[in-house]
This record gives C-alpha cells, structure tokens and sequence, in this order.
C-alpha cells in the first residue's frame, strides 16, 4: 500500500537538520525500497526546509509508523507533527 508521510518541522530547526542530514540520508537509504519520493517541504521564499514530504510503499500503516519513528530527524524532535495518510496516485510519470 502506498502512503504519504508529511512531516512539519518546529520553528527554526536548521541546526538540527543539518546536524542530522547524514543520519537522516542514512536512514533513508536503508528503506530505499520502500522509497517512491522523498524530499523537504520548502519555505515560500524557498530559503530553507520547513518540513518533510515521502511517498512510500509498506504492507501495513504499522511498517510506516515504524519507519517514521526510527527516522532521526523524528528522534532529533525536529517535527512538530507527522502525518500518515494513505495515498493512491491518480495522474502523473511514473
């Protein structure tokens, strides 16, 4: 099943992504292949990240909840707020 994580970061949490970006990568890497996309959610002004956006693929919400809690800047308590929602593609490349 496919499913969007959105993740919003507290106010003024560039230290600590950028203190945590390589554990962050890791982490990712290590689920590539649950992976569709990935990236940060970016200001309006496009200076800076202000939270997280992934669509993944996992057998059950528990496996997306586990991925998300194990993800550092989840352990770092950069976000403010995680949400899982279930997600199916309608229009775009593949």
């Amino acid at each position: 099943m496919i499913f969007a994580v959105i993740c919003h970061d507290k106010p003024h949490q560039a230290a600590q992504r950028a203190e945590h970006r390589d554990a962050h990568f890791a982490h990712l890497d290590k689920y590539a292949d649950h992976i569709i996309e990935a990236g940060p959610l970016l200001a309006d002004d496009v200076s800076h990240s202000v939270g997280s956006l992934l669509i993944v693929r996992f057998d059950t919400r528990a496996a997306v909840e586990t991925f998300s809690r194990e993800d550092p800047f989840f352990q770092a308590h950069i976000f403010e707020s995680v949400t899982i929602r279930p997600y199916k593609k309608m229009i775009g490349n593949t």
